[in-house]
């Protein structure tokens, strides 16, 4: 466990294994699910285009409190493309954003973070664009809003070189967030609450991918985390 936070009770565990874990599951634009090797892989149903087309989220049903670590076990099978998790999502009234009527959303990235959402999403696996490919960070932003907040170096090599899984792990106390890969830490930010509105609290998580990208996924987890 990262320095500053204890891991407490599981409060959700999901194999990602067969179509029946995802029962609930919402998919948000033309994403499609499919589990050849019993672990979920994702991947685009149309053809990616320059303003977003061919992108997806698929959003977890389940609200969850405002400390935990989020883990989950990722591996990379196509590229071109870029692997997002959302976590800490709300309405920007604090609504639940699967059950309230807010604006509709089908995947492109500015629904999510410049609509009617507050969110924090970690992108890390960048690999959609030239120069995402020269370097690869992982960056964490704010929403509402499109605040770049932290980033840090991405240790995933390209899909050739890729001996996964990578477990991935998202550590959200309070004001704090700790993101690391492979017990890795990647970066630590800590909100101030003033530059970018104020801290967030629980809300829902997200997996999104940017087409073509093709990824798997499987073992999500959740902890209740407390710091120390």
């Amino acid at each position: 466990m990262m320095a500053g936070f204890e891991r407490k009770d599981t409060i959700y565990q999901n194999s990602l294994s067969s179509e029946a874990d995802l029962d609930g599951f919402v998919m948000e634009g033309k994403g499609v699910a499919s589990f050849p090797l019993a672990r979920m892989r994702l991947e685009n149903f149309t053809e990616p285009t320059d303003d977003n087309h061919g992108n997806f989220v698929l959003f977890c049903p389940e609200e969850f409190p405002s400390d935990v670590a989020i883990s989950w076990d990722f591996w990379p099978v196509r590229e071109p493309g870029l692997s997002i998790m959302f976590f800490a999502a709300q309405g920007r009234g604090g609504e639940d954003i699967l059950e309230s009527e807010l604006l509709g959303r089908s995947g492109d990235y500015r629904q999510y973070h410049s609509s009617d959402l507050n969110a924090l999403h970690i992108s890390y696996f960048r690999r959609r664009w030239l120069g995402e490919r020269a370097l690869h960070t992982c960056n964490l932003r704010k929403s509402h809003g499109f605040h770049l907040v932290c980033q840090g170096a991405d240790p995933i090599p390209p899909v050739p070189d890729c001996q996964g899984p990578y477990r991935i792990e998202i550590v959200k106390c309070g004001p704090n967030v700790a993101f690391s890969i492979n017990d890795l830490l990647i970066f630590e930010w800590e909100d101030d609450g003033q530059s970018y509105g104020r801290v967030l609290g629980g809300g829902k998580i997200g997996f999104r991918q940017m087409a073509p990208l093709m990824a798997e996924y499987a073992n999500l987890t959740v902890h209740d985390v407390t710091p120390i």
